[in-house]
């Protein structure tokens, strides 16, 4: 008889910025399907999502991946569930509009690696500051370039775990990197991120440090982090329009407060203008213009307007379950017009 280690991944009840919560179930001749992960459940008192007279929630399996760093071990992201089954108000992965898959997302996770001695990011020194930002982006060699270890480690363990890792660089503050997954399907995407974060947040137990998701640790004049979201659909992908380009994106304005509602915690101090941002009270969107608030690639206009856009304003610590549903919502508005 195996016995293997399942450990069950889901978003708690703190708002507005939910935190990962795991624990372990250990589970006899255990196939490594998902349909063959049971539901459990976890004392919802614990986590801010119900009160301790009726305590229990639900823990509903719903991705699995190899745990690469354990012995018999599986990582299994979780929807929570209320007792009587249905999806907990917390639950912001079921309420993604995209059963066919249709929309496609590729998010880009920027973060700081933090010393939990200094509580500052990697290349700080205590009571200073490194050198002014400009050669950490991409750079290379022990000077400018800090956590490169974590940074390759993390990426190994995401491909051996079978997530559809696309790359990594180091970015424009000091000590903050970036990794770039893609995925088909708004909740398999948001699955992806989730369990990337879990693995290098718990990767950075063993060196001491912490991941920092707030989009602006570091103030003054150093770049935020984000979560760049590039996004298509069918319509995105074959309408070889830009009249249609520019219908997409300007059904995004009118809904600019709802969008910036689920992009983020503390987004306004990043989303000010400057660094690469635009400011969080503005809308606007243009070829190739990272200043704006959604980027048309290039290559989407070489192609013949046959690509994808890039929503910039998500913050760093966004949840990719919210975002992906928001932005299905808003262009789901124009691919019905134009179908029509």
């Amino acid at each position: 008889m195996s016995k293997a280690k399942l450990e069950y991944i889901w978003l708690d009840g703190y708002y507005p910025t939910q935190n990962m919560r795991s624990k372990t179930k250990v589970e006899d001749d255990f196939s490594g399907k998902l349909e063959d992960c049971p539901i459990w459940s976890f004392d919802g008192s614990s986590t801010k999502q119900a009160e301790g007279g009726s305590s229990d929630c639900l823990l509903k399996p719903v991705a699995i991946y190899p745990d690469p760093a354990r012995k018999n071990g599986y990582l299994v992201m979780a929807e929570v569930l209320n007792a009587d089954g249905t999806a907990h108000e917390t639950n912001s992965r079921a309420t993604i509009d995209d059963e066919n898959d249709d929309f496609w997302f590729g998010f880009e996770q920027e973060y700081f690696i933090m010393d939990t001695k200094t509580q500052l990011p990697l290349g700080f020194p205590v009571g200073g500051y490194p050198g002014p930002q400009g050669l950490y982006y991409c750079s290379v060699g022990g000077l400018n370039t800090h956590g490169r270890e974590v940074v390759e480690r993390h990426a190994d363990l995401c491909i051996e775990a079978g997530i559809n890792f696309e790359g990594i660089n180091q970015e424009v503050a000091c000590g903050q990197w970036e990794f770039q997954v893609f995925a088909k399907g708004g909740k398999k995407a948001g699955d992806e991120i989730w369990v990337a974060r879990y693995l290098l947040d718990r990767l950075c137990e063993e060196y001491g440090y912490y991941i920092e998701y707030h989009p602006k640790p570091v103030k003054g004049d150093w770049n935020g982090s984000g979560m760049h979201a590039n996004f298509s659909n069918t319509l995105l992908r074959t309408c070889g329009s830009k009249e249609v380009y520019d219908k997409v994106c300007e059904a995004f304005r009118p809904v600019t407060k709802e969008h910036i509602a689920v992009y983020g915690e503390f987004n306004d101090e990043r989303l000010t203008g400057k660094h690469e941002t635009a400011s969080i009270n503005d809308f606007s969107y243009g070829v190739s213009d990272r200043g704006a608030s959604i980027r048309i690639p290039i290559i989407t206009v070489e192609k013949g307007y046959k690509g994808w856009l890039e929503d910039r304003r998500p913050a760093s610590n966004a949840d990719p379950y919210k975002v992906a549903a928001r932005i299905i919502q808003t262009v789901k508005t124009v691919d019905e017009t134009v179908v029509a």
